[in-house]
């Protein structure tokens, strides 16, 4: 059975670990690795995008890194309970026209007892910026 580590029910220590490899992964910019982290049919929401099943999210996330270049995240622990956690998260990246952005939002995550995250939900901002604003 697949699993990963740390398992549910969290304790601060847990989910700051959680948080910390969810912010790694997503900063590896590998869609294949990130995906790893859901289950096989995870359920997202995405902005106004909805996002169904692994394949899916290899998708989404290709097609991100495609766009947003020089992409970097930071999460940060939000709340947590049983097997769901909530993040605040900043990003930031530029266009393919350069113009730089740096991305603001909450992310809802619910585990199953494997410690795979089955539902993402994100509610994200863009604000543009100057390169010489950038914080990460």
């Amino acid at each position: 059975m697949e699993q990963k580590f740390p398992l549910p029910p969290f304790n601060l220590e847990t989910a700051k670990q959680k948080v910390q490899m969810a912010e790694d992964a997503w900063n590896s910019k590998d869609p294949a690795r990130v995906s790893l982290a859901y289950t096989v049919d995870t359920e997202w929401r995405n902005r106004s995008q909805f996002i169904n099943g692994r394949e899916e999210v290899v998708q989404f996330l290709t097609g991100k890194w495609q766009r947003e270049h020089k992409y970097k995240l930071k999460k940060e622990l939000w709340a947590f309970t049983d097997n769901r956690i909530a993040v605040r998260f900043e990003y930031e990246f530029h266009n393919a026209e350069g113009q730089w952005f740096r991305a603001y939002g909450n992310e809802n995550w619910e585990f199953d007892k494997n410690g795979l995250m089955q539902k993402r939900y994100a509610s994200i901002n863009d604000v543009p910026i100057k390169e010489a604003d950038r914080r990460l």
